[in-house]
Parts: structure tokens; C-alpha cells; sequence
């Protein structure tokens, strides 16, 4: 004779609630490589102010050769500019508020504050690489010299732009730098014409590379109707390149030039943070960077 099969088992809603959960912490999208941050080199400065001097006319310095009658040397000196460049530098703040009844509760397995922070500081440091590209005043884009502006040939960028931008910034040029959209376009033109662009890793990270530089992503260079700009450089101070400017010794240091200073407790039990990063950029010769302007990297599309 049939019987009812009466057995039940806890179902999967209700064994949950006697399970812990495993919690990953805050993942943040906007969060990207800044290679243009760790391929800089960065110089400390001395109260906020950095000075580029340089030579007045170095046509003006006269020497000769070894056949020339010693008794005829030229006499010669070198002149400095009298107003030389000061570069002063840029403070990205920010204030974090975190309510102690929610630091006090909810801190475990992770941390509030310490993840309120974390996070603002990234986005603080994506923000400072914007800058060292699109600042008005000491911003890459900013200080192109217009005899080191390349115009494309074609709407995309092509393997004749990059050699005419090399062709201008010749002198032990670093890395081209430019918007993953570009980079993109640049491989498509490559492949069109039959001459693939290899490939190096840097940071454990694969980039493409034309004659030996590769080409750094970026999308601090932002695309506006279906255009952007692809960056040339050359870095260090010793070649006379582009360098990053930072403040040493912050109190609160947290990494180079930023820091994190607790500013106390208010009368509503909520506990305040400054973030405050000081950096700018220099350009100390013209010809350690250039740019190919306007490229277009296809579909009307805004990146930014």
C-alpha cells in the first residue's frame, strides 16, 4: 500500500539566517592604473614653490674648435632668464565625515573609517592625475610648446602621426600617453596597414608599443565628440623632461605628498577627516614634450 512521503528539511531561506555572510569591501569602479602617476618622476619642493631657470639664448655661446689659433678663443658666458617660471603648488582637499554611532556598530569585518578613507584617497589620487593632464595652468595639455603640436594627417591617429611627434620630441622620449580609445584606433589603423604594433609589459601589465615606446592608457585625456590628444614625453629632471612637483614631510603622511588629519568629533557625534594632496608638474624644456591634436577615435561618443 502507497504512503505519503511526510519528511522536510529547513529550506535554503531559512538555514541562511543562521549563516554568516562573506563580505568583500567596497569596490570601487572609478578606480583605475594612474601610470601616469608611477611613470613620472617626482621631485620634492622646498615651501610650495618650484623654480625652472633657464638659459637666456644658447646661441649666444660661443666656442671653437681645436684648429682654431688659441690666441683667437672667443670670450663667451652664459646668460640665465631673469623671470624664470615658478611653479606653485595644487591642493586637492577633501573632508570625510563618518558618524561614530556608525564607526562604533558597523565596523566589523570592515573597518568604516578605514574604508571611507581608502576609498576618498582613491579618488583624491584620480583626480590629481586629471590634473597633471587637463590643469589650466600647469597641466600637460597646458604647456605643449606650439612648435611640438602635430596635427593628424587623417582623422585616426596613424603610424605617420607618431613618427612626426617623434620625429619633434626625439631627445630620449619615455612613453606616448593617451586615451584607451586612441590606443584603440591607433591598433586599427596598424592592422589596416599591415604593421601590428608589438607589445611590452611594464608593471606586469602588457602595452602596446610603437618604435620601442609604449603607449600609456589614460582616461584622464578625455574625448570630446569623438576627438582627444595623444601625449609624447620625455621624463626626469636629470634629461630635462617632464617632472611631478610634490610636498614632503605632511603632517598625517599618508604617501608621497598626501596626508590624512583627524580634525575631531563635533556635537553630533560625527568625526571629521581632512585629505589634503599638494602636486603639481613642470615642463623644464620645451622639447621633452609634444602632442598630436584632435585625433578621432570613431563613433561620436563622449568618454568622459
Amino acid at each position: 500500500m502507497a504512503t505519503n512521503d511526510t519528511r522536510r528539511a529547513v529550506g535554503d531561506a531559512a538555514a541562511r539566517q543562521l549563516a554568516n555572510t562573506t563580505k568583500t569591501a567596497p569596490q570601487l569602479g572609478a578606480i583605475t592604473p594612474r601610470w601616469l602617476v608611477q611613470l613620472l618622476s617626482w621631485i620634492p619642493v622646498e615651501s610650495g614653490t618650484f623654480r625652472v631657470n633657464k638659459v637666456k639664448n644658447d646661441s649666444e655661446i660661443e666656442v671653437a674648435c681645436g684648429s682654431r689659433d688659441e690666441r683667437e678663443l672667443p670670450e663667451t658666458f652664459v646668460d640665465y632668464e631673469e623671470k624664470p617660471r615658478e611653479y606653485t603648488l595644487s591642493a586637492i582637499s577633501t573632508v570625510v565625515d563618518v558618524h561614530t554611532r556608525v564607526s562604533d556598530l558597523y565596523s566589523h569585518p570592515h573597518d568604516q573609517i578605514r574604508e571611507q578613507l581608502r576609498l576618498t584617497v582613491e579618488k583624491v589620487k584620480e583626480r590629481q592625475e586629471f590634473e597633471l593632464i587637463n590643469n589650466a595652468d600647469y597641466g600637460l595639455l597646458s604647456n605643449v610648446d606650439p612648435a611640438f603640436k602635430v596635427q593628424p594627417r587623417a582623422g585616426s591617429p596613424t603610424p605617420d602621426d607618431m613618427d612626426e611627434l617623434i620625429s619633434r620630441v626625439w631627445k630620449e622620449p619615455a612613453f606616448f600617453l593617451a586615451h584607451p580609445a586612441a590606443i584603440a584606433a591607433f591598433g586599427r589603423e596598424c592592422t589596416r596597414r599591415g604593421v601590428p604594433p608589438p607589445t611590452t609589459t611594464m608593471f606586469g601589465s602588457p602595452f602596446l608599443t610603437w618604435r620601442g615606446l609604449p603607449i600609456v592608457p589614460s582616461d584622464k585625456l578625455t574625448v570630446t565628440e569623438g576627438k582627444t590628444n595623444i601625449l609624447l614625453l620625455r621624463t626626469g629632471e636629470k634629461k630635462q623632461g617632464v617632472v611631478g612637483l610634490f610636498q614632503p614631510g605632511l603632517p598625517g603622511e599618508q604617501t608621497p605628498g598626501l596626508s590624512v588629519r583627524f580634525m575631531g568629533i563635533d556635537r553630533n557625534s560625527m568625526a571629521s577627516y581632512l585629505i589634503s594632496l599638494y602636486c603639481s608638474a613642470a615642463v623644464l624644456t620645451e622639447d621633452a614634450l609634444g602632442v598630436i591634436e584632435n585625433v578621432e577615435v570613431g563613433n561620436y561618443y563622449d568618454y568622459q
